[in-house]
């Protein structure tokens, strides 16, 4: 019987191995190809502006990357869209989701309104503010500024990198509410109404009961989100397009500009590669802190 469930076991899990290979062996050569040819031409003098220049140059391209400045002002621009952007989503994400908890006329269109804005395309999201919203002449913020008596402000020109934020922000943030009201819609109300009869404000409900029960919703927020900050690229590219000089230019947007302006593959790759390396690290750490809050 032994040998028999054994057998069983074994065919089972051969049955089971050569059903999931096809789709495992897919998905592996799906990324390890790019990343093989990536981490090939980061080692290669390859520029499309000059073909006869070939071969191999070593450590060439990330020697003349980590010697650029503009590699270095574009990885500080990405740490701080990426903080910024995470502050705002999750501090305004939590103070919506308990607005949105609460009962109040029209709380489910009012919801809806609040998520829809996630799922409008990064384009066009940055169209929108571009031309509506932060335009010097036509936008609703100069007409707001211009009724108070101020005068209008051209946000790309003046503040680039504070418009990219808002505009990420304002993507993100139902993202984030969308999350932590799905979680704290499973806090326990005896809990909290247990809480009140002793005595507790909502300060201190928030911050000893709502705030505890979040952290494992927020760990998941901030995972994900960074995730995608990392490679913000198309609200750059229509409002400002890296600009003013290097103003909001992050890394995602740099080894676009050495890739597809400036025709250097090699360089690109080699920035490539530094990207990844980052966002490893970031991940690392992510996941890091989503186990410990698993854990806790």
């Amino acid at each position: 019987m032994n040998k028999t469930r054994a057998s069983g076991r074994t065919v089972g899990g051969l049955r089971t191995l050569s059903l999931q290979a096809p789709a495992v062996t897919l998905l592996l050569l799906w990324m390890l190809i790019p990343l093989a040819m990536t981490v090939w031409f980061s080692f290669q003098r390859y520029n499309l502006l000059m073909p006869g220049m070939k071969g191999f140059a070593g450590t060439e391209n990330y020697e003349y990357l980590l010697t650029d400045p503009a590699l270095w002002s574009a990885m500080g621009t990405t740490l701080l869209l990426v903080g910024w952007v995470l502050a705002i989503t999750v501090v305004g994400g939590t103070l919506l989701a308990v607005l949105f908890q609460q009962d109040f006329f029209g709380r489910g269109v009012a919801r809806v309104l609040a998520i829809s804005p996630f799922f409008v395309m990064p384009t066009v999201s940055a169209l929108v503010w571009k031309n509506m919203m932060m335009h010097p002449a036509n936008g609703v913020l100069a007409w707001m500024a211009e009724s108070v008596g101020l005068p209008a402000m051209d946000w790309f020109s003046s503040l680039p990198l504070t418009s990219i934020i808002i505009i990420v922000s304002w993507q993100w943030l139902p993202f984030a509410l969308l999350i932590l009201l799905t979680a704290i819609q499973s806090l326990d109300d005896d809990q909290v109404e247990a809480a009140r009869m002793d005595g507790a404000g909502p300060i201190a409900i928030f911050f000893n009961i709502t705030l505890p029960h979040l952290k494992r919703a927020i760990s998941v927020v901030i995972m994900i989100e960074m995730i995608f900050l990392l490679t913000v690229f198309a609200e750059i590219f229509v409002t400002t397009s890296g600009g003013p000089g290097l103003a909001t230019t992050n890394l995602a947007y740099l080894i676009y500009i050495r890739a597809l302006l400036d025709f250097d593959v090699g360089t690109a790759s080699a920035g490539g590669v530094i990207a990844i390396i980052l966002a490893n690290i970031v991940a690392i750490f992510l996941v890091r802190m989503v186990a410990k809050n698993l854990e806790d």
